[in-house]
């Protein structure tokens, strides 16, 4: 059997699951621009270098942005309580209170997995901008029944997964 990993290691080995095996997140995200600075049971903090593929017109971080890190954020906040398959999502909501910032800037992200039952997780991830005010706040609902029932043990990655580096 694997080894049982520290949360923040398995957390961030579950986002470089998302960025070898999803469309979305590397693309829009970038592998190297987004981090998983911090991670304990059923709370990660994450951060986004914010670069022009990340902006809108207007040249500030697009809102498009941001719902797909409430969505990955989510994913991340239902890892942080042991499981590396995280379900699917039922709903997702965000409500934009300031500009997150422009190119260059850094926005960072505390997701927390409020519950988790047997069949649902629910979410909520808040956003500060580079000048600490409160940028965004969103929450997430994932369906996690099948991914409830494929983890062996918690914090225990699946056969061929990879841990993510130092």
């Amino acid at each position: 059997m694997a080894a049982r990993l520290p949360p923040l290691k398995f957390v961030q080995s579950v986002l470089k699951s998302f960025m070898a095996e999803s469309g979305l997140e590397p693309r829009l995200l970038g592998a190297n621009q987004i981090r998983v600075t911090s991670a304990v049971h059923g709370k990660v903090e994450f951060e986004l270098d914010i670069a022009r593929d990340h902006t809108n017109r207007l040249k500030i971080l697009h809102g498009g942005t941001i719902a797909s890190m409430v969505d990955l954020g989510g994913s991340l906040a239902v890892a942080s309580t042991g499981l590396h398959a995280t379900g699917v999502s039922t709903d997702l909501n965000v409500t934009y209170l300031s500009s997150g910032g422009k190119v260059g800037d850094k926005i960072t992200a505390t997701a927390v997995c409020d519950k988790i039952g047997k069949t649902l997780a629910y979410t909520s991830v808040t956003f500060r901008n580079s000048q600490g005010e409160l940028a965004a706040r969103g929450s997430h609902t994932k369906y996690v029944t099948q991914a409830v029932k494929a983890q062996g043990a918690p914090f225990v990655l699946p056969e061929g997964a990879e841990i993510a580096a130092e």
